[in-house]
């Protein structure tokens, strides 16, 4: 085995190949904080404009919900309800 090959692997790890997938992840990530900053002003908006921000949170986790998924989250809550007497 030559030095280059030693370099590339280190203890069976592609060093090369373990580098490039951390700084993808590294990118990744910047722009996810960025991204997270540019929803976070969004909700500051709808809340300056008089919306409910956690009804909006709601209507959002419910929009990625299946129909099926979102009828039966639905259901089970209503029944929570009855058994609360609320």
């Amino acid at each position: 085995m030559d030095e280059t090959q030693v370099k590339a692997e280190v203890g069976g790890v592609a060093t090369e190949r373990l580098r490039s997938l951390i700084e993808r992840i590294e990118r990744l990530e910047e722009e996810k904080k960025g991204i997270q900053g540019d929803i976070r002003d969004i909700f500051a908006e709808a809340k300056s404009a008089g919306f409910d921000v956690k009804a909006m949170r709601t209507i959002l986790k419910l929009r990625k919900m299946n129909a099926a998924d979102r009828e039966e989250a639905e259901t089970i809550v209503e029944v929570y309800r009855k058994a609360l007497d609320m």
